[in-house]
């Protein structure tokens, strides 16, 4: 369902409501004219259990460097006009800077250029955009981390087997370079064959389970037609692990996700998903923040940043690093 944004109601209470240096604070309009550092955190979306932990790391980014931050973002991460009209709003609104995961690489162009000609600095986080406006771009090397993700699965077949890449959605840059990396080194694996990468799940657990399902029926999973899947974000994951669970596949078909949801290390738990690749969206969100604050403050920055990824496993699920990166403590930073 798409959810209209109302540009003069943002500017209104309900947008107040979303101020935050803490939980529940309200955000006052006028950070210019009062002297503070007001900065605009839009995410991609703000159910996923991976935005409430970039939240958090902004939060506690803007609480060390005492700056505000107004934490505003489509319900859903297919809502791109939502995204836009947001953008828009606050560089009406004059914020000191927006951090801003754009849902597309190319749409969010003119909309960063309207806050770069209005003087209001961009980081961009998460997945990049197709410009150079941005002061800088704080996200996990996705290339990389879908390397992994294709590296592992090759390990978990032994070099040999049919392997289904269940894509997210069209104009993601972030999921798209995971998607990139993985089929490099599947690709790079000759006893591997590639039976489907032209499937997207879509922005929700719903759409990803009823893609899934369609297409675990026509590779003919449940008679031997597949023996891996990869899916590259938390709501493809789980969706792809609901239709492999009702086709009762779980645990027999080799199953690398992406991100982590109480649920999903359940499943690593009980076998039913063998890895998944972690980012630190904690780490990014505050990262993120505090790479704009030194922009705004004059310092030193980096123009790419790096955040980095892990590979999570049953075996490795209670060491301190992984469980940092599954468990994050989010009631310090947003009361929940």
């Amino acid at each position: 369902m798409k959810r209209r944004v109302f540009l003069g109601s943002l500017a209104g209470s309900a947008l107040l409501a979303c101020g935050c240096n803490k939980p529940g604070s309200s955000a006052t309009l006028d950070g210019g004219a009062t002297g503070r550092i007001r900065i605009a955190v839009i995410p991609k979306g703000t159910t996923h259990e991976f935005w409430k932990s970039v939240h958090a790391g902004a939060v506690k980014a803007s609480r060390e460097l005492g700056v505000e931050i107004v934490w505003k973002g489509p319900m859903k991460e297919d809502d791109l006009r939502a995204q836009i009209e947001l953008v828009q709003s606050f560089v009406a609104q004059r914020v000191s800077g927006i951090v801003l995961a754009p849902l597309s690489d190319k749409a969010l162009v003119g909309s960063v250029r309207s806050a770069h000609d209005a003087g209001i600095p961009v980081v961009v986080f998460d997945s990049d955009l197709q410009s150079d406006l941005p002061t800088s771009f704080v996200a996990t090397d996705n290339v990389a981390a879908g390397r992994l993700a294709g590296e592992h699965m090759s390990k978990l077949l032994g070099g040999q087997g049919k392997v289904v890449l269940l894509r997210y959605q069209e104009g993601s840059a972030s999921t798209a370079n995971r998607e990139k990396g993985f089929l490099e080194a599947i690709r790079a694996t000759p006893g591997i064959e590639l039976v489907s990468d032209n499937q997207y799940a879509g922005a929700t657990t719903e759409t990803a389970f009823s893609t899934s399902e369609s297409l675990l029926v026509a590779k003919k999973a449940a008679s031997g037609g597949v023996q891996g899947v990869f899916a590259p974000n938390e709501s493809s994951t789980f969706g792809m692990l609901l239709a492999l669970r009702k086709a009762g596949l779980a645990g027999k078909v080799r199953f690398v996700g992406f991100d982590a949801s109480e649920k999903l290390v359940q499943a690593l738990r009980e076998g039913h998903l063998d890895a998944v690749v972690l980012q630190a969206p904690m780490n990014m969100g505050y990262l993120a923040v505090k790479t704009l604050h030194q922009k705004l403050t004059d310092q030193k920055f980096e123009k790419r940043v790096d955040t980095g990824a892990v590979l999570a496993t049953k075996d490795n699920l209670d060491t301190p690093a992984v469980r940092e990166l599954v468990a994050p403590d989010l009631k310090t930073w947003l009361g929940e």
